[in-house]
């Protein structure tokens, strides 16, 4: 029996794929001294990794969750332990025919072999389906299953080959020991061992081990249920554990798999049932494993009559029986993306809430991030720092899954709202807002305004120039006001709430060198200007972009969005001084900021303050303290909608009062409040603005999104080795704008993409960048201004021309397109006259 050491380098939590898949990239990159932890027995400790369904279909909507899929496929194949089977995703009805077109540009997007087939093609392929409901199907050949419990054995035995590992099972963690801020002891019961850094790996059981810790890892149990009838005669008579296609029948949220002679059919029809982790049964009590929970056949029956009528003669076989029924608990957070990372504890990890398929490639990326500090792969959109503190309750995060869980097979749109735990953050004008009919949608729990029903009138006002939208899917989560309201702002003047900005004041002697260190562009500027940068990883990819503003010598304000605002916030953090004489302060709940920009703002402004407002006495990119109405406001001259006007920054108590006296002496001018739909699409788009998650993420360079300034600042920052590296060389990709020419569809209709949609040949070739990337639309939307639809996408070099004629893959439609912007340079007010 191994015994517990009493020191290691870095101890890991948890045997299953991703524990098993982190320790041998750790090993593989050059970590000694690994100790891995686990209280089952190997190789099947008890964790979802040992009942979890195995197959992989590798299309998903999002690029990150994609990238971590192929590349766990990848090395599953390298070991030798997965079976390509191909997979069908059917449709009974027209409407999920549309998702899958929708699917069919995500995959190729992505690069993923998939077409949409008939139903005789399915029939082709597995003879025992019944096809009289299927109206057809998404093929991926690439589908497949996975023995990832050997996958798990070959990986753990790599580590204990390069001699960097010592694992000790059956051994339970008792708690953890934090000093200072820092990990410094986990405590078994096998034993206490000392050690610089830990990684929780431990699925469903996560969120215990955080807390002893004293961190929140936000993730529930939840349900999965699958049963496996057989022997079934047309299985038993196949050789291997799979012949036939995996089925899933989307409609009925269900899969059929084929295992040996047996049928698996899984669902995630039923209700959510949710558990707490400390309500998981020991390995003692439990029948079969602590996360093969005892079958309620209630929840099941109405799924198992419809996979009866999908395959009949199959499951109705003479001498098929259900051999084997759980409740298999995996685990689900709140947003539906993993949660990796280290968290506020320094030298504490997480690698939680990591389906089989994505397992591998999870531990390769946050072996890289421990190692270098970055990742091959972007995974901000798992960073464990994204989660706000109402996002780590267990009660948002039970509530958010009981939503999310029956759109596992849903159809979702992209721009959805949750309906579940709202209102948790509102702003001092939420009132005002509700009154004036605000369209709310949440980001990062803030209730924002994206449209406002009091501006109804303006769409018959402006006509055709707000660009209505026919088709229901294009026009679901939006309205034809949000570009009324565009039109009014450069026409007058818009009203904006942007209290969701994460705000953060860094004070201190090491307050200049913790921005500079932090921040691409110079931040050692004169007090009362304001910087926008970008922020990079060491690879030189973004991390973020925000804004920064020097309020004195030892005094900055970062101003970041919210959705990505706690990331930032660790960001800077992180280097901050460790003599603990500078501090970083979260203002955030204490101060709101309102938007005013138009070409009246200024007049609007000016009859409310007795402050300099001109362009000489208030320059572009400079902020001071002005009066308005008694009120003592800090307004920012910057705009993230090409007009002229501020951003005004006030105590959370004199907010209402302010938003209404703008409202008052906005109105003679025909000033409005304008919703996010403006701001973050619409006007953004017409300036050719990039956005962090759209545009900017790891994976792209300043020089790839047109960003590069005329020179780099001497001072050092984390990335700027890679940067000046970046400047030497050609571009593999270059963020280019387009209009679409054409909206008209084979119906008739005129269609509007969303995001995310192939960018091809006009005649519909595949393109390739220099990454062996293929361009994809990172943001999508209306320019009202300019009459047109806007694309943004990273575009090969050599079509990143403007003029070049290319087209756009939307629901398995082509739409031309040109390219009108290679650079930064807008497509609306090219010469920025009107932010003067």
């Amino acid at each position: 029996m191994v015994t517990v050491p009493t020191s290691a380098q870095v101890v890991v939590i948890g045997a299953g794929i991703v524990g098993n898949s982190l320790v041998h990239h750790l090993a593989r990159l050059g970590w000694r001294d690994i100790v891995q932890l686990d209280k089952g027995a190997l190789p099947n400790p008890g964790g979802s990794t040992g009942h979890a369904s195995n197959f992989i279909f590798p299309v998903d909507h999002s690029r990150e969750i994609t990238d971590l899929t192929l590349d766990s496929v990848r090395q599953y194949q390298e070991m030798g332990v997965f079976t390509q089977s191909g997979g069908f995703e059917i449709a009974r009805t027209e409407e999920r025919m549309e998702e899958l077109r929708r699917r069919m540009s995500s995959a190729r997007a992505w690069g993923i072999e998939a077409e949409l087939v008939d139903a005789d093609f399915v029939k082709e392929k597995v003879p025992f389906i019944e096809t009289d409901q299927i109206l057809g199907a998404f093929w991926t050949p690439s589908v497949g299953v996975v023995d990832s419990l050997r996958a798990g054995t070959i990986m753990r035995e790599s580590a204990l080959a390069a001699g960097a590992l010592t694992v000790v099972p059956t051994v339970e963690v008792t708690g953890m020991d934090v000093q200072d801020g820092r990990i410094r002891r986990v405590r078994t019961s096998g034993g206490d061992i000392e050690t610089e850094y830990v990684v929780i790996a431990a699925g469903v059981w996560s969120p215990q081990l955080g807390d002893m810790a004293g961190i929140s890892i936000p993730l529930t149990p939840a349900v999965h249920q699958m049963i496996s009838v057989g022997p079934c005669p047309q299985l038993a008579e196949r050789e291997g554990e799979i012949s036939f296609p995996i089925i899933r029948d989307m409609d009925t949220f269900c899969y059929e798999r084929q295992h040996g002679a047996d049928m698996e059919v899984g669902s995630y029809a039923h209700r959510a049932i949710l558990h707490e982790p400390e309500d998981i049964p020991s390995i003692e009590q439990a029948k079969l494993s602590p996360t093969e929970m005892p079958f309620t056949s209630d929840d099941f029956d109405p799924q198992l009559e419809q996979a009866y009528e999908l395959m009949p003669e199959l499951l109705g076989a003479e001498g098929a029986e259900m051999r084997y029924a759980i409740n298999g608990l995996l685990s689900l957070t709140c947003d539906g993306n993993p949660i990796l990372g280290e968290s506020l504890v320094k030298g504490l990890w997480t690698a939680s809430a990591v389906w089989i398929k994505e397992g591998p490639g999870v531990g390769r990326a946050v072996a890289e991030w421990m190692t270098a500090g970055h990742s091959e792969i972007d995974i901000h959109h798992s960073d464990i720092a994204r989660f706000h503190p109402h996002q780590m309750r267990r009660e948002h995060t039970r509530l958010r899954t009981t939503e999310s869980f029956i759109k596992t097979y849903g159809i979702v749109h992209p721009a959805e709202q949750y309906e579940s735990d709202r209102d948790q953050r509102v702003s001092p004008m939420h009132e005002s807002q509700k009154k004036l009919g605000a369209m709310f949608f949440e980001t990062a729990g803030w209730e924002r305004p994206h449209w406002y029903e009091a501006n109804a009138g303006l769409v018959e006002q402006y006509g055709d120039a707000v660009l209505p939208r026919e088709h229901e899917w294009d026009a679901r989560w939006w309205s034809p006001i949000i570009n009324a309201e565009h039109l009014r702002m450069r026409e007058a003047a818009g009203i904006i709430d942007l209290t969701a900005f994460q705000v953060l004041d860094i004070v201190g002697p090491g307050a200049l060198k913790t921005v500079q260190r932090t921040c691409v562009a110079q931040c050692d500027v004169a007090v009362g200007k304001v910087v926008y940068t970008p922020v990079l990883d060491a690879k030189g990819g973004f991390l973020s972009d925000l804004t920064v503003m020097r309020l004195g010598d030892e005094r900055f304000r970062v101003v970041t969005g919210g959705a990505h605002g706690m990331a930032d916030r660790k960001t800077f953090t992180d280097q901050l001084p460790a003599d603990g004489a500078t501090t970083l302060t979260d203002v955030t709940d204490e101060v709101s900021t309102i938007g005013l920009w138009g070409p009246r703002a200024r007049d609007i402004l000016s009859s409310l303050t007795p402050d300099d407002l001109s362009d000489d006495g208030f320059g572009f990119l400079t902020c001071r303290s002005v009066q308005v109405g008694g009120t003592t406001v800090l307004a920012s001259r910057i705009s993230y909608v090409g007009e002229l006007g501020w951003e005004l920054y006030v105590d959370t108590g004199s907010a209402a009062d302010l938003w209404d006296a703008l409202l008052e002496a906005g109105e003679p001018h025909g000033a409005v409040p304008v919703g996010i739909g403006v701001y973050g699409t619409t006007g953004r788009l017409e300036k050719g603005y990039r956005a962090y998650g759209a545009e900017l993420d790891s994976e792209r360079s300043i020089v790839e999104a047109g960003m590069q300034r005329p020179k780099v600042k001497a001072a050092d920052f984390v990335g700027r080795a890679a940067y000046v590296a970046q400047r030497a060389e050609a571009p593999k990709a270059v963020l280019c704008t387009m209009t679409v020419d054409d909206h008209t569809s084979a119906s008739g209709v005129r269609r509007y993409m969303l995001g995310g949609e192939p960018i091809l040949t006009r005649d519909g070739a595949t393109l390739t960048d220099g990454h062996g990337h293929h361009p994809y639309v990172t943001s999508a939307g209306s320019a009202p201004s300019l009459g047109k639809h806007v694309l943004m996408a990273y575009l090969p070099p050599d079509v990143a021309v403007v003029g070049q004629e290319l087209a756009v893959s939307y629901m398995e439609e082509l739409y031309p397109v040109t390219v009108g912007s290679v650079d930064a340079t807008p497509l609306f007010d090219r010469a920025n006259e009107r932010l003067k």
